[in-house]
């Protein structure tokens, strides 16, 4: 495999190893880059397409790496490239759709310190970080803790506690959360822009908290996803709009299509609990029991309101599992 292509972070935000009290290149050295091929007929492809790049860190002294599942989601092969040129192949060990956490098992020796995991329930707003990417220094964002908040994203995905960083990594997928004890403290999902109150938006980057992985870290290295009955997953996608909550596109064979839910409805209530919010409606839905719940939905379209009846699905069972080396 080639190498990855060749950029640089802004040196104006690059971290410099006087600032920390770890050794910064060392704790970078345990983030690689990633690179995954995905089957075109994969139920992501047509979403997440068919070749992804990102980045991951190695969590222990077993070549486990941890990543940002979608990167590797329904992924045929995965590459690793390391900082001192080395490309070594892995393969998927799983991901989990509730946290979006995803795990890959290096096929050769990395000889690699591993990034020890952190508390991330400790982690303090204005909290001087480094955001790290494949590449070292050059490919870092000397950051800070620009908010801890609860996230709800489109695709049927809530976190309690997102952690949100400035300025932005513009490679953020995968990217490693470095904590002032060069412990790892998160792992890099998405780039956001926040309003301010003069001058132009901030970009920040959403972050999945740790300590989110520690509870399901054995299952998933033992069985490849955690040991939990799956949550009821309806493949629609919403956002809020003016208080309203607008489904803005529909996952092919998915329950919510099944269903005859359109695009440009509006979700009302959802058992009989009106919903305006995006976090609250994925909540509801969720505790009306595991994946095969019937979900009564109140939806409103052109003029009209009514009821429709979605049989949820298990998410999983749309996708290719890992391919077995």
């Amino acid at each position: 495999m080639s190498s990855m292509p060749d950029w640089k972070v802004s040196p104006s935000v690059q971290p410099k190893p006087e600032d920390y009290d770890y050794d910064l290149d060392r704790a970078l050295s345990a983030v690689m880059g990633l690179h995954a091929i995905i089957p075109s007929d994969a139920f992501t492809a047509e979403t997440l397409g068919t070749e992804r790049a990102g980045n991951a860190v190695l969590i222990n002294e077993r070549g486990v790496v941890l990543t940002i599942g979608y990167l590797i989601t329904e992924a045929e092969s995965i590459w690793l490239h390391l900082n001192d040129g080395r490309v070594v192949p892995g393969h998927v060990i799983g991901y989990d759709q509730t946290t979006g956490f995803g795990l890959v098992q290096a096929l050769a020796k990395l000889d690699l310190p591993h990034l020890p995991l952190g508390d991330s329930t400790l982690v303090e707003v204005d909290q001087k970080v480094v955001v790290g990417g494949s590449g070292g220094r050059q490919r870092s964002v000397a950051a800070r803790v620009a908010g801890k908040q609860e996230f709800a994203g489109y695709w049927e995905y809530v976190l309690d506690e997102a952690i949100f960083t400035s300025p932005a990594h513009p490679n953020w997928g995968g990217t490693a959360l470095i904590g002032p004890e060069g412990d790892l403290l998160g792992i890099g999902s998405l780039q956001l822009e926040r309003a301010r109150e003069r001058g132009e938006n901030e970009h920040l980057n959403m972050i999945v908290p740790i300590d989110d992985l520690k509870p399901i870290l054995d299952d998933m290295l033992k069985f490849g996803r955690p040991d939990r009955a799956p949550r009821p997953w309806l493949g629609f996608y919403a956002t809020e709009i003016e208080g309203k909550i607008v489904v803005v596109g529909l996952a092919n064979r998915g329950p919510a299509r099944d269903a005859d839910i359109r695009t440009g409805d509006v979700v009302l209530a959802v058992a009989g609990r009106q919903v305006s919010e995006l976090s609250t409606m994925f909540r509801k839905i969720w505790s009306l029991g595991d994946a095969g719940v019937e979900v009564p939905l109140l939806l409103y379209r052109d003029g009209r309101t009514f009821d429709v009846r979605v049989t949820s699905s298990d998410r999983n069972r749309f996708l290719k599992g890992p391919s077995v080396h």
